[in-house]
Order: structure tokens, then sequence, then C-alpha cells
């Protein structure tokens, strides 16, 4: 039995096919979305678009693999008869944000004895069989569906149709294509905003505008369009996205206002931006970069060396929004110790570390806590003396770890300091940077068709990337006063490393 929350509308009598359906008010929308109505532009739509499911839904938040569905609202329409519309409040099991609340009228007293959606499957199901779905901002309703349909232990396909990317193509001249702009724009009736069905009602009249004004072929193309490119964000011209080469280099990706939403790199610039957009009902980050989306650029590289290089170095400069990794990080400190004194490690800033005594820089730690936990580790395992290390307090008496036989005896005299400062340098070998191996600067060379590029280091500093002589002899002159950028670093270590070709410059 449905829930006293889930409203459908009763029919008042099948009804002939309207000539012109040009609604003006919220009343004449209602009455015309009757069951039986016939819509006579959506009815000239030809298959496979001539079995529709208008959507809209209200959620918790943005986040489709967290948030949760609060309301959803369909309108069917085949061959441009409106069936039965569907209206139900969704109890989603967590608390209504007071944000949402604000803009939704939506509370946790709304949804109070409102059906889970688990009981709503099989009447969504039987909604959404066959037909697309139609939706402003399709790949948003359609990921949260498809979420919560795969929490209820089912699966089921949603082909989507975009309301904003028809509307981007229809409307080129346009700026905005939000539902308040459309709406606007259009002239069209609308019940109560940022409510399931009150959204939900303008968009088949939104649809029959577009075709009224532009005829059938024209929506066709359109539509035809966003079949094929299912995957391209609602804001983002096609053509900028098909203009994306094959080739290694970095992409970045643009809001509405130019804000610069991330940065990344890979070997196949076309296969790694469209995958971003294919998974973004999975990934809550995918889907708030997919949605955010507007403009895309990108560099071309010779190689992965480059495309890695140039990631770094943009991140580090621009600071993107959805980047975390390879941020720009100061602070980071390292254990410092010359193996030739008798002198304990000691805790250094890295970025301030002389190039000349790299050689004696161990490990990369974010705090002076995670520094000395690890040099504990590394006691307990090679048996050296905390007290020496200065990891305890205690001098002129034996430490406890030599008391329970975890230290050599190096603090009770039962060492000798020699054995003892061979075994603190083999437990720090693995953590020791790489001393530079070249007598000035060096270039990491890599080529692809016709286009070469020199990656230039100097004491593992990042110059730069040079195409041209000039271009090196500039790098070259402007000096490597920066400080040492411990991702550079290990991305030169792990070029050569990897049999990279490399030549000195200087």
């Amino acid at each position: 039995m449905r829930s006293p929350r889930s409203r459908r509308w009763t029919p008042s009598g099948p009804r002939s096919c309207a000539c012109a359906w040009r609604p003006s008010t919220v009343d004449a929308l209602t009455e015309l979305l009757q069951p039986g109505t016939c819509i006579e532009a959506l009815a000239s739509l030809p298959a496979p678009f001539d079995r529709l499911a208008f959507v809209d839904i209200e959620t918790t938040g943005t986040r489709p693999t967290r948030d949760r569905i609060t309301e959803v609202a369909i309108i069917p329409v085949d061959h441009g008869v409106v069936g039965e519309p569907f209206q139900s409040l969704v109890d989603p099991g967590v608390a209504i944000p007071p944000t949402i609340t604000r803009l939704t009228g939506i509370s946790d007293d709304t949804v109070a004895g409102a059906p889970v959606f688990a009981r709503l499957v099989d009447e969504l199901r039987e909604l959404l069989d066959g037909r697309w779905l139609v939706a402003h901002n399709a790949r948003f309703d359609a990921g949260f569906l498809r979420n919560a349909f795969r929490a209820a232990g089912q699966v089921v396909p949603l082909r989507e149709l975009c309301t904003v990317k028809l509307s981007r193509r229809l409307d080129r001249g346009e700026r905005r294509h939000n539902l308040d702009a459309l709406i606007t724009r259009h002239a069209l009736p609308v019940g109560d905003r940022h409510r399931a069905m009150g959204d939900c009602l303008a968009l088949p009249a939104l649809l029959a505008r577009f075709v009224e004004r532009d005829g059938v072929e024209a929506v066709l193309e359109a539509l035809g369009r966003q079949h094929k490119r299912a995957s391209t964000p609602p804001n983002l011209d096609p053509a900028r996205l098909d203009a994306v080469p094959a080739v290694p280099g970095v992409y970045r990706f643009f809001g509405e206002e130019g804000a610069l939403l991330y940065v990344g790199k890979s070997v196949n610039l076309r296969s790694r931006v469209r995958s971003h957009f294919a998974d973004d009902h999975r990934s809550d980050r995918e889907m708030r970069i997919a949605q955010q989306t507007h403009h895309i650029d990108w560099i071309e590289t010779a190689g992965e060396i480059g495309a890695l290089l140039t990631e770094a170095w943009l991140v580090k400069r621009e600071q993107p929004i959805f980047n975390r990794r390879l941020r720009a990080r100061r602070g980071l400190l390292a254990w410092y110790w010359d193996d030739e004194s008798g002198e304990p490690p000691r805790l250094v800033q890295v970025d301030e570390v002389d190039p000349a005594d790299l050689g004696r820089v161990h490990g990369v730690f974010r705090s002076r806590m995670k520094a000395r936990e690890r040099l504990g580790e590394l006691a307990k395992e090679y048996r050296l003396c905390p007290q020496f290390l200065e990891l305890e307090n205690g001098a002129g008496r034996a430490c406890f770890a030599h008391q329970i036989g975890q230290c050599g005896g190096l603090c009770a005299g039962r060492e000798p300091e020699l054995a003892h400062r061979l075994r603190l340098k083999q437990a720090l070998g693995p953590l020791a940077f790489e001393a530079w191996p070249y007598p000035g600067a060096m270039a990491i060379r890599e080529t692809r068709e016709e286009r070469e590029e020199r990656h230039l280091f100097r004491h593992w500093r990042y110059l730069g990337t040079a195409r041209t002589d000039a271009d090196v002899a500039e790098l070259l002159a402007a000096g490597d006063d920066h400080p040492l950028d411990i991702d550079m670093y290990r991305l030169a270590v792990d070029a050569i490393r990897g049999g990279a070709k490399v030549e000195p410059v200087e």
C-alpha cells in the first residue's frame, strides 16, 4: 500500500491533443499535465526520443555517494501523452542540514513518516524503465538515483538527457543556463522552486518550447549529440571536449568565473579527460568537478616526464581547488647527520638544506613528532641508543632500552662508538637523499615526433623546461635560488633511475 506521503495525481479523463501547448500560469500548466493530456510538440519527437521521464529530486547535499534523496518527482510522457505523474517525499535516514532546509523547505519533520527509498524502487523502476531520464543537470539526478538504487540492491540502467546541455546547444548566445534563467528567458510557468514537482513541472514546458521555436530537426540533432556524448559535463561545450588531443600533457578544468578547479596529467590527454566525466556518478569528487567545469585547456608535452613536472609546477603555483597532492609544502623536516662526526642526527628544514649537504639528509616528515617516532622505530630495530639519539634523557647512566636488552650498550660503555655509528648509518641509509652526481646543471631530454624538451635541474632544483638552446641559456642564467621542492626532487630521481636520457648543460 502506498505511503500517505507518496502522492500521485488523479486523472480527470483523457484529453485530445492540444495544438499549441503554451500554458502561461501554474494552474494552466498543472491542468494540462493531467494524465492523458497530449503535448503536440513532444508528440512530434520520433524514436528513440518518444518515451521520456521528466525527473527532479531534492537531496541532503551534493555528494551522490554519501548524501541522500529527500524528494522525487517524475512526469512520464510517451509519444507526447502525459502519463500519471509521481511525487513522493523520501526519508533519507539522516539529518537534513539547515542550509538544505532553508533552500527547499524540507526538514526532518517534513520527511517524518515518509517512505525510505527502498520502498519506492519498484514504482520508480517502472516509471524509468525504457524511458529517457530528462532532468536539468541530469548527471546530478541520475547519479543520486543510481546510487540509491544500488543501495537498495538493484541496478537500474538510466539513459540521460540534460536540459542544461540542450539549452547550451540551442541558445549558444546566452551565458546562463540554470533553471531560473531558463524560466525567465522562456516565460515558463513553475510551481514551488527547489521542490521536486515544482521544478519538474517546468521541464516538459521547456522541451516543448525548444521544439516549437527551433523545430524538431534542430532538437533531434542536439539530443542525438547528447546520446553520443552522454558523459560530457552539462556546462562544457562538447566541441571543446572533442578537441582534446590524444597526446601526453597536462589539462586544466575551470569553473564558471574562470576559477581553476583541477590540474591533471596523462600520456593520453583525451582518454584521461573523458575518464573524469565517465565516473562522476560514482565519485563525489568527480561529480563535483563535472558539475562545475565550464572550460578546459591543456598543454602538450614531449612525454610523461614533462607532463609530471608541468602538473607539479602548475599545482604548486596556482593551487587548484580540487588538487590536494603536489601542493606547495613548506616546513618539511628531515634528519641531518654527518656520519664522520660523533654528533647525533638533528632535525632540519628540507628547503633550507645546502645543496652540497643533500647526501647527509634522511627522510621527509611533516612534523617533529613524526620524525622522532620514525627515528625511535629505527632505534629499536637496529638496537641504537635512544639516549645518544636524544630521544630520551638520562646522560651519565645506562638508558632504559639497554636495561631491557634493546640497546647495544653505547650509553653504558659496552659498545664502541664506531660500531654504533655503523649501525646508525645502516639504519638511516634507506632514508637518505641522493647526492647531486653532476658538476653543474643537467637536463633530462624527451622527444616525441618533432617535439623536443629538456627539463633542467641543478642540485635537484627544477629550473624549468626548455625547447630551444636559447631557452636553456635563459633558464641557466636565472639561477636556482628557489628552495628544494621534494616532489620535483623525487620526479627527477625516479626519471634518472628509470633510464631517462640525461645530459650535462653547464
